[in-house]
């Protein structure tokens, strides 16, 4: 009993790991309303949120390497939850951004990798299979229940509820650690901070670039960035490749100066070299693009299930259910394959069923919900999410000795929640960008439509264009001055913009899934339970 405790120990803290980003998204319209604030201040911090804990992750691996990776998770479950109770108690949405993203994000910094460490350290051979395909579960399970958690609460409670419940299953993790085997702390307890900037700058840089895209452009500049009253447009151009051109310098010094630490015998934040190793570098690169694909669909179904079909945050939870349902029977049945099946075999698979379900779901996306269709694609993409998840963390920490397992476990939180942040910022922008465009195209080109009202709708256009429910939208016209015989044709060319927008955001997840099979042919041919 006690060899499994130690697993439903870490499940518990994975469990909140993944709940929170969840329970945000499909709480978002309620978060608004409360906080008095925009869907784009909702997404900035969903964003920041997955930012801090990918752009730090390796800072905190490397502390659980310095001073023992038990006592790390105890400190980190300690902060996460005390940043949980500052976003439960929120009156704003600064106060929620320090606390969500800031607080919350700097806990779970510490906690991922110690998960994926300590998960290593107390199981081996075919238990550790086991172990992992479990956590794995876990976060689908996290993801799953999100929905219809944070719809029941926020409808009959509210969302706050659900941060304040976090801090107490904190309380009770910290309970229990002691029966956890620790790892032992390397000999050096000296930081890397040069490593530590430089790799937080570069991943830093190029996040913040794609979650502005939406406003400022990819290319051709749409809005712009602003210092002191000054746009930045580089060459007339938008900043946005600019930035992410950066990032992918800063992060080439990264590996330089990674270098250098050790040739002066220094411990570094990360060894380059982990990263030749074929299995560790296909089974992180797999891992961004599942949660890449995940973190823009948990963005992007609900702002249609709530702003175009005006579902509350609980039925949005029910709707997603056969999802939810598929997602943990598929996860928690992949252990019972490890032993025969493959990695590869079992991700191909679930990016198979993926692509199959995402390209169902593009097909239902109208101003009337198909239940039936629309439950289909839900639970086959459902089913295929939770086969990939359940078999990526053993590809990655069985490529790496006991050495390396802080700084592996390091860069399999990065992969994780970079991937989220990535997803959530590139769908997102792509989602405001056609938007933006579709709604403009459309006004300007019907001859019913006056031209002040045309003009009106350019300039709204230009920035992007927020995402509103008709009842909204309705009521932004009319604060506006748009002709009342005018709204309801406004109104129209919106709601089709708006379902146009949707379907080409998840026409993009399935690109991405399709990208994923070309990776996924590269991952371990042999059953999960030997490597």
């Amino acid at each position: 009993m006690r060899k499994w405790g130690v697993l439903l120990i870490l499940c518990a803290a994975q469990f909140i790991m993944v709940l929170d980003t969840t329970v945000m998204n499909v709480s978002v319209s309620a978060v608004v309303v409360d906080l008095d604030t925009s869907i784009t201040q909702v997404q900035l911090a969903i964003t920041l949120y997955t930012l801090v804990m990918g752009s730090f992750m390796l800072f905190g691996g490397r502390l659980g390497d310095m001073f023992g990776r038990r006592r790390v998770f105890s400190i980190g479950l300690l902060v996460y939850g005390a940043g949980s109770l500052i976003t439960a108690f929120s009156p704003n949405i600064g106060t929620l951004l320090f606390g969500w993203s800031f607080v919350e994000g700097a806990g779970a910094v510490l906690v991922m990798p110690a998960i994926i460490s300590l998960t290593a350290a107390n199981y081996d051979g075919k238990d550790r299979a086991t172990a992992y395909s479990a956590l794995g579960g876990i976060a689908a399970a996290g993801a799953a229940a999100g929905p219809l958690i944070g719809g029941w609460v926020t409808e009959t409670l509210t969302w706050r509820v659900v941060f304040a419940a976090e801090t107490v299953v904190c309380v009770l993790v910290i309970a229990c650690v002691r029966v956890i085997a620790d790892t032992g702390r390397s000999g050096s307890r000296r930081m890397d901070w040069g490593g530590t900037f430089l790799s937080a700058a570069g991943l830093g840089l190029i996040v913040l670039a794609l979650l502005k895209s939406g406003t400022w452009g990819f290319v051709k500049p749409s809005g712009a960035l602003e210092i002191g009253g000054t746009e930045i447009t580089p060459f007339g151009l938008s900043i946005v490749p600019f930035m992410i051109a950066a990032g992918i310098f800063v992060l080439i010094a990264f590996v330089h100066w990674e270098r250098r630490v050790i040739a002066h015998g220094h411990v570094p934040l990360m060894h380059p070299d982990l990263l030749r190793k074929l299995q560790l570098r296909n089974g992180l690169v797999m891992l961004i693009a599942q949660q890449t694909i995940i973190g823009g669909m948990f963005f992007v179904i609900p702002i249609y299930l709530q702003y175009v079909l005006g579902k509350n945050a609980f039925e949005t939870g029910l709707t997603l259910a056969p999802m939810s349902v598929a997602m943990l029977i598929a996860a928690f049945s992949s252990p019972r394959f490890a032993a025969t099946q493959s990695p590869r075999r079992m991700v191909t698979i679930g990016l198979l069923l993926v692509i199959i379900g995402s390209s169902v779901l593009i097909t239902t996306i109208d101003p009337e919900l198909d239940g039936v269709v629309f439950g289909v694609g839900m639970t086959v993409f459902g089913a295929g999410f939770g086969l990939i998840a359940s078999q990526l963390g053993n590809v990655v920490m069985s490529s790496v000795g006991e050495r390396d397992r802080g700084e592996t476990g390091g860069l399999q939180g990065t992969a994780q929640n970079i991937g989220t942040s990535v997803g959530v910022a590139l769908l997102g922008a792509l989602l405001i960008a056609s938007l933006s465009s579709d709604f403009s195209a459309a006004g300007q080109a019907d001859p019913d439509l006056s031209a002040t009202t045309k003009t009106q709708i350019a300039e709204a256009s230009a920035d992007g264009v927020e995402i509103l429910g008709r009842d909204q939208l309705e009521q932004v016209a009319q604060d506006n001055g748009i002709p009342a015989d005018e709204v309801a044709t406004l109104i129209d060319h919106y709601v089709e913009a708006q379902l146009f927008a949707i379907k080409i955001s998840i026409l993009l997840a399935v690109f991405l899934a399709a990208v994923g099979l070309v990776i996924a042919r590269r991952l371990p041919r042999v059953p999960a339970a030997e490597l």
